[in-house]
């Protein structure tokens, strides 16, 4: 009897365990991820651009990292990337209706990429990177701050598993 009992207490933690685990939110990391992409993609405004800039990809992945690249009517490529990790503060410059957020890292932790560029490709690091952002409220640009604040006190161990991706 002893061992039936202990083999059902076995059971039942164990279906309790999986119970639990599959109705558990998801990992954080991702939640702030896709708040963050859902954010940029709703919002990015390529109309301040428009007669520069061919296309754009912006990309905020689950490995903790953003990347935003512009690529040029005349053919040169802008790429910027830095860990969500490194952000320190933010900044909104507009209105409502259109803008630009400057997204501010702890120090030269943003890589900035030039492309088939006339002065030659160049490498260097920036403090900072420009999104361009239209029909943004309040509540949002406050949502953005959190989630990248969240992202900044999250245990460095987190692993990534999936890479959400957006452009044009």
């Amino acid at each position: 009897m002893k061992k039936f009992t202990l083999c059902l207490k076995i059971c039942v933690l164990s279906a309790l365990c999986v119970f639990f685990y599959a109705f558990s939110d998801p990992e954080p990391l991702e939640q702030y991820v896709g708040s963050l992409q859902k954010t940029f993609t709703d919002h990015y405004d390529s109309a301040q651009e428009s007669g520069l800039i061919k296309r754009y990809e912006l990309n905020v992945t689950n490995s903790g990292f953003c990347r935003y690249k512009r690529y040029f009517n005349k053919g040169k490529t802008e790429y910027f990337a830095f860990k969500l990790s490194k952000f320190k503060d933010m900044d909104y410059y507009g209105s409502t209706a259109t803008g630009k957020l400057y997204i501010h890292t702890k120090g030269d932790d943003v890589i900035v990429q030039t492309y088939k560029d006339k002065g030659g490709d160049v490498d260097s690091m920036a403090t900072q990177i420009i999104i361009p952002l239209k029909n943004i409220e309040a509540e949002d640009l406050n949502q953005i701050r959190e989630n990248l604040e969240r992202i900044v006190k999250l245990p460095p161990a987190e692993a990534p598993k999936v890479e959400v991706k957006s452009g044009d």
